[in-house]
């Protein structure tokens, strides 16, 4: 690298060691009665999420000592690799099939999702093009043209898992790079009329999504069906109040909402720790966008400035679906909450995401 290294940055590290501790935390107190019942260990999810961001601290750190320009060189090759895992995912006896989605790989008693891990290798090719053709950026046939196909296929793949939710934030983050590095409104204008009729199209070709649209304008429309998560989930929001039930005192748990451990945790935070301490959750988050902010801007190159946009991109945007979800302003998804939700594909791909944008503050003028 022909530019001086330094320190990284100490708050992004601060605030990411605070958040994953947040969420182990309440992985096991969301988690606790429901693995107590299925398996005879409370600690079974806990456990589980510990390995796992054991696992995903060593390669945050990992990736903070690798110069962020090998991702420039292996991005192409990293990038094929998660097209052909995306297809292996696809094939019956190979992929397994949870709640109706083939997303994920097993490897012995684990499982990956495919899934989590081209948004990382999407966001690290499409800056090397971006870097590399910002002068295109403003033409459809070498600059937008070019992004968008590579975007579609991954979308085009994910969905035939199918997996709206992860597609949307892979898609999303792509769309945010590509008006940073300066693509024309009139384009984004256009394109977002096509991405309504697309959006609009995949909702009225599978009745599942058709449900979770109603149930989202009304979910007590279908109490026990297809409104039965966000109704439980604002029962759990509701009665924590400013400062909540306390810690590991949730109701809900209880069986009554489904897997909290999962994509409905904040419902369980906010339960337990009450406006307060959704809030303090919240900033936390606000604190890592500021952060991934002032590295962006700080790069000393156009590769690590697009690399970092579309890092924070890819959090923030999962962030915003997953409380949007929860508060019940959005359809329900199958999206995660970044360092706080169960999932070993999802928080391993966010620690590594965040050591690339360590690494990237080493060389940024912060």
């Amino acid at each position: 690298m022909p530019f001086k290294k330094s320190t990284p940055d100490f708050i992004l590290i601060i605030v990411t060691c605070t958040l994953l501790a947040f969420g182990l935390i309440m992985v096991y107190s969301a988690s606790a009665v429901w693995a107590n019942y299925k398996f005879n260990d409370s600690f079974f999810f806990a456990k589980r999420q510990l390995l796992f961001a054991g696992l995903g601290f060593a390669a945050m750190f990992f990736m903070m000592k690798i110069d962020y320009w090998s991702w420039r060189k292996w991005a192409k090759p990293l990038l094929l690799i998660c097209f052909l895992l995306l297809l292996i995912v696809l094939i019956p006896g190979i992929g397994m099939e949870r709640n109706g989605s083939r997303s994920w790989i097993g490897v012995g008693a684990f499982s990956i999702q495919p899934s989590e891990f081209i948004k990382l290798a999407l966001i690290a090719f499409l800056a090397k093009f971006l870097s590399e053709n910002q002068r295109y950026i403003t033409t459809v046939k070498k600059g937008l043209l070019p992004s968008l196909s590579l975007v579609f296929f991954a979308f085009g793949l994910i969905m035939l898992q199918p997996d709206l939710g992860t597609g949307t934030v892979m898609a999303g983050t792509c769309v945010v790079m590509l008006f940073i590095a300066g693509a024309r409104i009139s384009h984004f204008v256009f394109l977002g009329l096509v991405g309504l009729a697309g959006f609009v199209a995949l909702i009225v070709s599978a009745p599942y999504r058709m449900a979770r649209i109603t149930s989202f304008l009304d979910p007590w429309q279908d109490p026990l069906n297809s409104g039965f998560q966000i109704i439980q989930s604002l029962y759990a929001i509701g009665p924590g109040g400013l400062f909540g039930l306390g810690l590991g005192q949730s109701r809900q748990k209880f069986f009554y909402l489904p897997e909290p451990q999962t994509d409905f945790i904040f419902a369980i935070l906010s339960e337990e720790l009450g406006f307060i301490g959704g809030s303090f959750v919240i900033l936390l988050f606000a604190l890592l966008l500021w952060r991934g902010i002032k590295i962006a801007l700080g790069a000393p190159d156009l590769y690590g400035s697009f690399l970092a946009v579309g890092i924070i991109s890819m959090i923030a945007i999962q962030v915003m679906i997953n409380i949007g979800v929860v508060t019940g302003l959005m359809p329900v998804t199958g999206i995660t909450l970044p360092f706080l939700s169960y999932g070993g594909s999802s928080l391993t791909i966010m620690l590594m995401a965040v050591g690339v944008l360590l690494n990237i503050s080493r060389y940024a003028r912060i």
